[in-house]
């Protein structure tokens, strides 16, 4: 649990796009219809659903396709958060620890007061690093962002060919943070849109079933289906630094 947040930038396999001249770039913004068109192969029963109507939201005034992009990765990386996290509730909840870790005995707590029991020192080596991973997937190493045409959900490369000096890690990374060792360098088109479809729908259920886990946690009985499952927990979750 307590490494939970630093897998938000796990991202999703790069998607094709057609060739482009020499010296120039592909900059391919999502639409509206784009998104219903990707709801139909996520779940062809619900199909498009927005009863907040954001896919004609306008963010900060930057456009529609700006928002439509901000709004994917935002729900990709989410989901990737949120699967991690529901695997990491799940493990501890049944007992099952990494052999390493803090001093003392967490058998008796809750996923939640793991992070509790973290030193102060330890969460904010937590947070600058994923703030590292933050800044450094929104800086351009990987090219195009993704409100502007860029992939959502990508994560560029630590040493990436298309990163400026400006953006480069001086020293030499052996193992970037989307698939380290290549699982997908040489799968199928197909395999790979495949998998993006499979990502974002576990995601989703992850994030659904993870605050299922918290809202029961704090509410007996707020979701029967996982009563005497969610650990209850007497912290707040919205106070990360309260115990310290």
């Amino acid at each position: 649990m307590k490494l939970t947040v630093a897998l938000a930038c796990l991202p999703v396999a790069a998607a094709f796009v057609a060739p482009a001249p020499a010296g120039a770039s592909v900059k391919v913004q999502e639409t509206k219809a784009d998104l219903e068109a990707l709801a139909v192969k996520l779940n062809p029963v619900v199909g498009f659903y927005d009863p907040l109507g954001l896919a004609d939201a306008d963010f900060w005034g930057r456009g529609n396709e700006y928002t439509i992009g901000w709004l994917r990765h935002a729900e990709i990386k989410h989901g990737r958060v949120a699967m991690a996290g529901f695997v990491g509730y799940c493990l501890h909840a049944n007992g099952v620890q990494f052999p390493i870790h803090i001093p003392g005995d967490y058998s008796t707590k809750s996923p939640a007061e793991l992070w509790d029991q973290v030193p102060e020192a330890g969460k904010w080596q937590i947070v600058l690093f994923v703030g590292f991973l933050e800044f450094f997937s929104e800086s351009g190493a990987g090219g195009a962002h993704y409100t502007k045409g860029g992939k959502p959900g990508a994560f560029p490369s630590f040493n990436s060919p298309e990163a400026g000096d400006q953006f480069k890690i001086p020293h030499p990374v052996p193992l970037d943070l989307w698939d380290p060792v290549g699982f997908t360098k040489n799968a199928s088109p197909e395999k790979k849109e495949r998998g993006r479809l499979i990502e974002i729908n576990n995601g989703r259920l992850a994030m659904l079933g993870l605050f299922g886990f918290l809202a029961e946690s704090k509410l007996p009985g707020s979701v029967p289906a996982l009563g005497g499952i969610a650990l209850p927990y007497d912290g707040d979750y919205m106070a990360p630094f309260a115990a310290d």
